[in-house]
């Protein structure tokens, strides 16, 4: 084997560990001889974890039988006090037996040499055991190396896929806006409704997820209505029974606009926008659908917008007093609404007022 080494290994630093003095001295010249720079040592054993903490250890010469404490104890304490990242321990021992030289290895040692050592095979050990040393810390730093990229790569793709969350629901909530402004109604409307509906859907057992999920989705559930003609979505008195059926279509319009995209906002928002005017008993438009055939989202939001259209003044009506429209939310549990999810409403009640007053309309828009 060469007898030169890197630079790498030149600059390694080795650990000597015995008790005796000439031991240490010769070790130390051995060492040096063969090129490498930084050699430090100690005859006191219960200086070795120390020695390791405080210096970048590359490998560590261990004698076995020394006062205090024993080389097997060292590598005990080794083990205990530096569970990671422990330097190779090349063990020198005087003793020839089988089973000691086993224990060293046993005990963590990675390899051994026995005293009196010749110097070509002491530094053909120790250059093996370092090289292998540096491979590891190499491979360890690389890896390293590539999980903060991951990391950082990871933060770079959450912050775009939250910024496109983000700016998708910017786009989803104007367009709800869009709707509720074009039918003489405020944007609070559909703040309200929509936090009504996630609070609902909370209280019926849906995840917290699943709720954010209709709190985005149900601004939209009107957004059909832009496709009806100013002559019937703004006609002042009633509409007529050709203009009703006019008017039925947004539910199915709404829907055709918000088809077609996969996410989850998009395509619980289309479901909406297309059941929200159904039924409990099968009286509803578009599709005539009947209890738990409608979504869930759907009947959710159904309840939501109607509690909240009761209570609110528009250009044709004055608002209802709470207690009369929870009045008519009873009396509909099992026609209009689900009775269950009524039952769900009015045990959360005094949060739905919350939201009334919370985000009442201004003075000026009532």
């Amino acid at each position: 084997m060469s007898s030169e080494i890197s630079n790498a290994l030149r600059s390694a630093c080795i650990l000597a560990v015995d008790d005796e003095l000439p031991n240490v001295k010769l070790l130390e010249r051995m060492l040096s001889a063969k090129g490498f720079e930084h050699v430090l040592s100690t005859q006191d054993p219960r200086q070795v974890v120390s020695l390791v903490q405080d210096n970048d250890v590359d490998l560590i010469l261990l004698d076995i039988n020394m006062p205090h404490m024993d080389g097997y104890q060292v590598m005990e304490q080794l083990k205990s006090e530096i569970p990671d990242n422990l330097p190779p321990i090349l063990v020198l021992t005087a003793q020839h037996a089988q089973d000691f030289r086993q224990r060293a290895l046993d005990d963590g040692a990675r390899d051994y040499v026995t005293k009196p050592f010749d110097a070509d095979e002491l530094f053909s050990r120790v250059k093996n055991l370092l090289e292998v040393h540096q491979a590891n810390k190499y491979m360890s730093q690389q890896n390293a190396i590539l999980d903060e990229r991951v990391r950082q790569r990871t933060e770079e793709l959450e912050l775009a896929h939250e910024r496109l969350h983000n700016s998708r629901l910017q786009v989803v909530r104007r367009l709800g806006r869009a709707a509720e402004y074009r039918d003489n109604e405020t944007g609070l409307h559909i703040i309200r409704m929509s936090k009504m509906a996630a609070l609902i859907a909370g209280a019926a057992g849906m995840t917290d997820a699943e709720c954010d999920l209709l709190l985005n989705a149900a601004p939209m559930h009107d957004i059909g209505k832009i496709g009806i003609p100013d002559h019937v979505l703004l006609k002042p008195g009633k509409l007529e029974a050709e203009e009703w059926e006019v008017m039925k279509t947004h539910a199915q319009i709404g829907a055709d606009i918000l088809a077609g995209d996969e996410s989850p906002l998009l395509k619980m928002a289309s479901e909406i926008a297309l059941t929200h005017h159904e039924k409990w008993d099968g009286s509803g438009y578009p599709n005539s659908l009947k209890g738990e055939n409608i979504p869930l989202v759907g009947r959710i939001t159904a309840l939501a917008d109607v509690f909240d259209a009761l209570t609110s003044e528009r250009p044709y009506k004055k608002a209802w007093s709470v207690e009369d429209s929870v009045v008519l939310i009873k009396e509909e549990s099992g026609k209009h609404f689900d009775p269950v999810l009524v039952e769900h409403f009015l045990n959360i009640l005094s949060s739905i007022i919350d939201i009334k007053t919370e985000y009442a309309e201004p003075e000026s828009a009532a």
